[in-house]
């Protein structure tokens, strides 16, 4: 339940990244589990037919008696623990274990009550689990509906995807075309990735959350520091894919550089495009740290081989 009150109030990109339908079906499930917990029965009694330890503790004959009665009263039989006693103290102790028995027997005939019982409280959860779970699932759908990048209309987001498509074709040096992958099935948390292209392919997959930053920026002339930078450098890490450069750190070295220029056709003054590029090659090296094959190579820096501009003076 923690997960699901996170997923619905939590950062946009654990709503971009997660499917709704995985904090549903967890809350579900929790649901179906207490359900099952409910009708499960008791541990059943031992059949023994013999005195049980605990009646030997309770009437005092754990370690005295040296023999057993076995008692037939009609078709019931009833064993009492037997130590040299007269006639009349075993009738008596034949009488308290008559009585005994006779309270065993009345639990007996309750105990289908009980199950009725059991299994009615049982229904009656899951079905005030089911309200809860129907009641959330609308607020996902509300929630996930009207923020984001899902909440933008369809033409919006048309025109956002053509935008990055055509900016994303001038690094690639050839046309392309840029998808947001809203269905999940390519890039998000699942995936581990916030974009995903074919080497030398025409088509890319970003995640909603990369594109919504985008957006923000295109359209909006919104920034958010670390989303828009890291948007930017996702968008150019994949269009130099798609170029044809396949090695993971020399992408990320030319996203790195391209990304100024691509944040300025988005809207960001030069002198801003240039800080949150820095800022992303930090994000960079700390990722090569963790996944050796996205660091960043020992050629990456001003006049290196692999400065695009190396008389430029510049380099994130």
């Amino acid at each position: 339940m923690a997960f699901v009150l996170t997923w619905i109030f939590g950062p946009d990109k654990l709503r971009a990244t997660l499917p709704i339908w995985v904090p549903f079906l967890i809350a579900l499930g929790l649901e179906l589990h207490f359900f099952a917990s409910g009708l499960r029965p008791p541990r059943p009694r031992r059949s023994d037919r013999g005195p049980q330890d605990a009646d030997l503790d309770l009437y005092g004959y754990g370690g005295e008696a040296e023999e057993l009665l076995l008692v037939r009263d009609g078709a019931q039989e009833i064993w009492v623990p037997y130590a040299g006693e007269t006639a009349e103290e075993v009738e008596e102790l034949i009488a308290n274990a008559r009585e005994v028995s006779e309270e065993e027997e009345d639990e007996a005939a309750a105990e289908p009550a009980t199950k009725k019982g059991r299994s009615a409280r049982a229904l009656s959860r899951l079905l005030g689990g089911l309200i809860l779970i129907g009641a959330l699932a609308a607020i996902f759908w509300l929630v996930d509906s009207r923020t984001g990048w899902n909440g933008l209309s369809g033409d919006a987001r048309a025109k956002a995807t053509a935008r990055f498509s055509r900016e994303a074709s001038a690094v690639a040096g050839k046309p392309v075309t840029i998808r947001c992958d809203e269905s999940g099935n390519y890039v998000g948390a699942v995936q581990h990735a916030d974009g995903v292209a074919r080497i030398g392919g025409t088509l890319a997959y970003l995640t909603p959350e990369r594109c919504h930053a985008l957006y923000r920026l295109a359209f909006e002339d919104k920034v958010d520091s670390n989303k828009t930078g890291l948007a930017i450098a996702v968008l150019a890490h994949e269009a130099w894919h798609l170029r044809g450069v396949a090695d993971e750190g020399t992408t990320e070295c030319y996203a790195l550089q391209s990304g100024v220029e691509l944040g300025e056709r988005l809207g960001l003054a030069r002198g801003t495009a240039e800080q949150l590029m820095r800022a992303q090659r930090v994000e960079s090296t700390l990722r090569g740290r963790q996944n050796p094959a996205y660091a960043l190579p020992a050629e990456c820096h001003d006049g290196g081989r692999l400065d695009l501009e190396p008389a430029s003076g510049w380099f994130p």
